[in-house]
C-alpha cells in the first residue's frame, strides 16, 4: 500500500510539528534541565542547556508548576523516560510520519499510551497533590497538547495496519 503525500495527510504534519518541538525543546531542553540541576534552588549553569533555557524552565516552576522545582523521585522517572525513550521516538516518528512508514504505527500506540498515563499521573500531582499548581488553568492548558496529541496518535494508528494509505485493503 503507498502512502499518501505528506501534503495530502495534514493531521500528520501537525504530528510532525509537535514531535519536533518534543524533540528539540522539550526532551533535550527542558528535560535535561531536570536531569543536570538536581536542585533548582543551589546549582552552577551547566554546559546544556543554554542558561536563558534554563531561567526560563525555573521561572515556569516557580510561577505555575511547583512539581517541576521540587523534582520528587516520581517525577524524575517521568524525565527519564522522556530522554531516553521519547526522544529516540520522536526522531524516528518525525521520519516516518514522514515518509508514510506502517512500521510506526505499533511503536506509535505504545507512546501514546505511556504518554496519556505520565501527564495523567502529573496533572493529578497538579490538582490534589502536594504540589499543587497555584496556576490550574494554565498548567492544564500549557499541558493540553500532550493529551490531545497521543490520543489523535492513538486514533490514527488504532484504526488500520495502514495509517498513511488512502485506500485499505478489503
Amino acid at each position: 500500500m503507498q502512502p499518501l503525500p505528506l501534503s495530502k495527510r495534514p493531521i500528520d504534519i501537525a504530528l510532525i510539528v509537535f514531535f519536533c518541538i518534543n524533540l528539540f525543546f522539550i526532551t533535550y531542553i527542558v528535560d535535561v534541565e531536570q536531569l543536570v540541576i538536581a536542585n533548582p534552588d543551589h546549582f552552577q549553569y551547566p554546559i546544556w542547556p543554554p542558561a536563558k533555557m534554563v531561567d526560563l524552565v525555573h521561572w515556569y516552576g516557580r510561577n505555575f508548576d511547583p512539581v517541576l522545582m521540587a523534582r520528587p523521585a516520581w517525577w524524575r522517572a517521568t524525565i527519564w523516560i522522556d530522554s531516553i525513550f521519547f526522544g529516540p521516538f520522536y526522531a524516528i516518528a518525525i521520519y516516518a510520519y514522514a515518509k508514510g512508514k506502517n512500521w510506526i504505527r505499533f511503536v506509535s500506540i505504545v507512546w501514546a499510551s505511556v504518554m496519556l498515563t505520565n501527564v495523567t499521573i502529573i496533572l493529578f500531582e497538579e490538582v490534589i497533590g502536594e504540589h499543587v499548581s497555584p496556576q490550574l488553568p494554565r498548567v492544564f492548558l500549557s499541558n493540553a497538547a500532550w493529551v490531545i496529541f497521543p490520543l489523535i496518535v492513538m486514533y490514527r494508528m488504532w484504526r488500520s495496519v495502514y495509517p498513511f494509505s488512502a485506500n485499505q485493503p478489503k
